[in-house]
């Protein structure tokens, strides 16, 4: 079982930034994916970013340039650093980690950016 603990959502103003981190505990194998994926109301869940084992990245084309996804891989963390906000990224973001054994998610954080 793996556990997926998030922080660092908020209010925030259009322009502004957030920063989202996740830990990771439990049966983590040695390869693994983490990202972030977030879901709006009446809306489905979308991939936000994603990294690989190897670093290798993915972002959802409305974030490119603006978001930015790291990790540290001897803590099992993964952080989202949101800069240049917009009323369009207020979602539930939640944290996933997917391994061989199957694909884990977090509680979700809630991101509200708003004037």
């Amino acid at each position: 079982q793996v556990q997926l603990v998030e922080s660092g959502g908020g209010l925030v103003q259009p322009g502004g930034s957030l920063r989202l981190s996740c830990a990771a505990s439990g049966s983590i194998s040695g390869f693994y994916s983490m990202g972030w994926y977030r879901q709006a109301p009446g809306k489905q869940r979308e991939l936000v970013a994603t990294i690989g084992t190897f670093g290798l990245t993915n972002y959802l084309d409305s974030v490119k340039g603006r978001f930015t996804i790291s990790r540290d891989v001897a803590k099992n963390t993964v952080t989202l650093q949101m800069n240049s906000l917009k009323l369009e990224d207020t979602a539930v973001y939640y944290c996933n980690l997917g391994q061989a054994t199957g694909d884990y998610w977090g509680q979700g954080t809630q991101v509200t950016v708003s004037s």
